[in-house]
């Protein structure tokens, strides 16, 4: 009789465990359903936003023509500074400047740009490497001369007839940093691939911002196509190596009081680099340094908007939170697969499935939206099958965050290196 009370105490036990780490894990699961619905939630706003017509300019008071400066940091880029700067040059007046900061170039970088009777300043630094310590160094330059808005604009890019005068005078007027609309192109022979990589970099940089825009919402820094008024950028803290120089800047002056606008009229562009390696360097130092400036400065951003009250951050500070998109659904899916076990075989609370499959659905509207508003014109809808394609090839790139992630400032290879025996 007692051998039967104790099983009999040792099985109500075991159920009791069992029901305990069911609840646990439910919990868990709970928790994850949440922390992904919230960039999914907000991912499909700031997508649909962009749905509504874009904010007016009218009522603005005219200001005169800011007299403006683009500095183009180059690092060995002689393949390609020639068109980028030839396609400057007739958007400037003569009050404006032109500088090619020439930073540890060890190529014909600096001899083509004074060939075009454009400014030239030289650096070497062996240690200290990186976009942001050549923009300090032409930050400097500029103090002895300073105009009324610096514009940054990178070597390999082309802004469009217009963008740099829109986006100074915008800077001018509202006092605060713009960021151009900033687009890669697809190389002369794409693959699925390029395609939906250009598609999930139009929803990051066009249809994202775009949305926050509508909505009289800053958005983040795209490293491009950035003008500055120069009371602000004088000031600012830019010598550092960071891979995503540009992210951090724009949220060190947002929490300074300046956050950054958007100008969708506006639009600098560039080629998704044809070659593997090339484009596989890009995105990991793209992403990479996204997901590490989400972990470091995330908290602090929400920090400071509670701290002061300020809306404006706090947006700032969920629109950081939201991963790359490949990213995201690999989250999602990851998710979905073991609360769906969980469900099935633990026989726990189904909540964490549906508000997962909500996600899903919110993710889904947001990928449709903007592909069917931004790129239907450009990507063909039988393009998007190579969506999980995609997401096999971005594996590697997430792991190797994990485990040897990416902290230093890396070139993107250039796919047209030109011959120098013509010179």
């Amino acid at each position: 009789m007692a051998n039967s009370s104790t099983a009999t105490a040792k099985g109500t036990q075991i159920v009791q465990t069992a029901e305990q780490l069911s609840l646990i894990a439910t919990g868990l699961l709970l928790a994850l359903a949440i922390l992904l619905l919230v960039p999914g939630l907000v991912l499909c706003i700031e997508c649909l936003a962009a749905l509504l017509p874009a904010r007016s300019g009218k009522g603005r008071s005219p200001i005169p023509r800011p007299k403006i400066a683009v500095l183009v940091p180059a690092h060995n880029e002689e393949g390609i500074i020639e068109s980028t700067l030839i396609a400057l040059l007739p958007e400037l007046l003569p009050q404006d400047q032109l500088v090619v900061i020439a930073d540890n170039c060890s190529d014909q970088t600096a001899a083509i740009a004074r060939r075009l009777n454009v400014t030239v300043i030289e650096r070497q630094d062996a240690v200290r490497r990186g976009k942001g310590y050549a923009l300090d160094f032409g930050i400097n330059f500029l103090a002895a001369h300073p105009p009324d808005v610096v514009v940054v604009m990178d070597a390999d890019c082309v802004a469009e007839p217009g963008t740099i005068a829109k986006i100074a005078e915008m800077a001018a007027l509202s006092h605060r940093p713009v960021q151009a609309t900033y687009l890669l192109k697809q190389p002369p022979v794409p693959t699925p691939k390029d395609a939906i990589s250009m598609l999930a970099f139009r929803v990051k940089n066009l249809v994202r911002p775009a949305g926050l825009n509508r909505l009289g919402l800053p958005c983040l820094l795209t490293g491009t196509g950035m003008a500055f008024p120069w009371s602000i950028i004088k000031t600012a803290s830019l010598a550092s190596g960071n891979i995503v120089e540009d992210m951090n800047l724009g949220l060190d002056l947002a929490i300074a009081g300046y956050p950054p606008m958007f100008c969708s009229n506006a639009e600098v562009t560039s080629i998704l680099p044809q070659q593997e390696r090339a484009a596989k360097t890009q995105r990991t130092r793209w992403e990479q340094g996204h997901l590490a400036t989400m972990v470091t400065q995330g908290p602090r951003l929400f920090t400071m908007a509670l701290r002061k009250g300020r809306f404006d951050l706090l947006v700032l500070a969920l629109d950081l939170f939201i991963p790359p998109l490949s990213l995201l659904v690999m989250l999602w899916l990851a998710g979905m697969m073991l609360t769906l076990a969980a469900t099935v075989f633990g026989g726990g609370s189904s909540l964490p499935a549906m508000l997962l499959g909500l996600e899903g659905l919110l993710i889904l509207v947001a990928i449709l939206t903007s592909w069917a508003k931004y790129s239907r014109s450009v990507l063909p809808a039988k393009m998007l099958l190579a969506i999980p394609l995609y997401l096999l090839w971005k594996i590697p790139l997430y792991f190797k965050f994990l485990t040897k992630p990416e902290k230093s400032w890396v070139r993107t290879e250039r796919d047209v290196i030109r011959d120098q025996s013509s010179r």
